[in-house]
């Protein structure tokens, strides 16, 4: 599709006219605004009618053509065509396609095209005629490109995104480990160490303690596993046509996937990653436990996100949106996926795990993304037929967890020390692929080997728990008792 000509004129209306005719039962099934449909009306009748010319073989025809041999349907066709409502479709069209095609380009700003329509007529009529090229787009197995195209141009006003960009992006753009508050906070992307996620799993439950799962863990060959990036956990592996809906997220206390659910947040807003996706709601069950009112799903987003105010109802359909509900096994709900009732309207009330259950069903918002953390033990509150991808955090692999210490402590050489105390002992090496343990570990190691304390170098668990609870013990008394 070229910027340049697009041949005579009328050749457009000729060619968009035939596709039209091909494709007639689908497009007059696509909901179009009346005036776009009657403009439709009217190609299709000037289609008909160079048909019934082409059948009686007066477009090929020499003798009646100019000096060339050619003959231009915009000849037969001229009393139709200076119809001004059929110049009119054919410069829309023209138009309009140009335009998807700028879009389509990489270096194509945000929002800039949308913001360009403030005639509500015209931006319907573009409407009709975007959701016509997306349609002949699929037919001609152009998929990627009808993907790429609805994507950029079904973006809600820019407002509306940016505000939830702007404040996710506040919301997680620091870490506060353990018991440290703001002041004391560490912006994420400093000390984020990238953690080791293996998709696969049956999701069934694990009636093991947890314990013994971190040692299996800790022992368990990753040439066993297939490792995944956090930001693709919704991408399809190689070979799998099925597009995923639902992610399962499994892990031992500790392990790192809330902190996971933060870096996978913050990298949206920031535009890292998952670009494709036009709004992230994070719904932790620690908040959802706590609503005990009926509500509708939109209602439930207002309370929750106040930036959805300005959506409609319909936009949840239309647009991309994933759910994160961090912490199942935090969840204090009856998530009964047997009996509760069947609920499609996301204006219709109902309580709140009535809304989860057919959000995870399917019945709510069936296009939408839905991402789940939890222990292993909890994991099975979840039909399996309801998920679509498992993955497990495994915590930090050798070179990882070294990486981790040396962003988390400032001083090269005090990390080098406490690395090499932590190689030295074996227990506290295994242990060291769960992230807390590890905060735990430079928390006491940095105390006690940066001011030079007189007291022992921990070498065992027990000894490192110990340390840990005096520190924190001294902390409380400082911040509480001013001691």
């Amino acid at each position: 599709m070229g910027d340049g000509g697009v041949g005579e004129p009328g050749s457009m209306l000729r060619l968009v006219s035939g596709t039209l005719r091909r494709n007639e039962r689908e497009i007059y099934a696509l909901d179009l605004p009346p005036s776009l449909n009657g403009l439709i009306e009217l190609a299709l009748r000037v289609d008909a009618r160079l048909t019934r010319i082409e059948r009686r073989g007066l477009l090929n025809t020499p003798s009646r053509g100019p000096a060339d041999g050619r003959f231009s349907g915009r000849d037969v066709v001229s009393p139709i065509y200076d119809h001004e409502p059929l110049q009119e479709i054919e410069h829309k069209i023209i138009s309009e396609l140009k335009s998807f095609k700028r879009l389509l380009s990489p270096d194509y700003p945000e929002c800039s095209e949308r913001d360009r329509y403030d005639d509500e007529g015209h931006n319907r009529v573009r409407e009709g005629l975007l959701k016509i090229t997306l349609l002949l787009l699929r037919k001609m197995n152009q998929t990627d490109l009808a993907d790429t195209l609805q994507t950029i141009t079904n973006v809600p006003e820019c407002h509306d995104k940016k505000k939830l960009r702007s404040r996710l992006q506040d919301k997680y753009q620091r870490l506060s480990e353990g018991l440290s508050n703001n002041g004391d906070s560490t912006r994420l992307n400093e000390i984020y160490t990238e953690l080791y996620i293996t998709e696969g799993g049956s999701g069934k439950v694990n009636n093991e303690h947890e314990v013994r799962q971190i040692e299996t863990v800790s022992r368990r060959p990753e040439t066993q596993e297939t490792p995944i990036n956090c930001n693709d956990i919704f991408k399809p592996s190689p070979g799998q046509d099925k597009p995923i809906r639902t992610v399962l997220t499994k892990g031992v206390a500790g392990i790192g996937k809330t902190v996971s659910v933060q870096k996978f947040i913050l990298d949206w807003t920031e535009g890292k990653a998952n670009q494709d996706v036009h709004f992230i709601f994070p719904l932790p069950f620690r908040e959802l436990n706590l609503i005990q009112k009926h509500l509708s799903l939109v209602d439930l987003l207002n309370h929750l996100h106040t930036e959805t105010k300005e959506l409609k109802s319909a936009d949840y359909e239309d647009y991309k949106v994933m759910f994160i509900f961090d912490g199942l096994d935090e969840c204090r709900l009856r998530l009964d996926f047997q009996n509760s009732r069947s609920l499609s309207d996301v204006t219709e009330s109902a309580s709140v795990d009535v809304l989860l259950t057919n959000l995870i069903k399917g019945n709510l918002l069936p296009s939408a993304l839905l991402w789940i953390t939890s222990r292993p033990a909890a994991a099975n509150q979840i039909p399996p037929e309801c998920v679509h991808q498992v993955t497990e955090v495994r915590g930090f692999n050798d070179p990882q967890k070294e990486e981790y210490f040396r962003k988390r402590i400032n001083d090269p050489s005090l990390a080098d020390r406490i690395v090499t105390h932590i190689r030295s002992s074996r227990s506290l090496f295994i242990m060291c692929h769960i992230p807390v343990f590890c905060w735990i570990s430079a928390a006491v190691l940095e105390r006690m080997m940066g001011k030079a304390e007189s007291a022992e170098i921990p070498k065992t668990l027990t000894q490192m728990f110990t340390h840990f609870l005096i520190f924190q013990t001294k902390l409380k008394t400082q911040k509480y008792d001013g001691k």
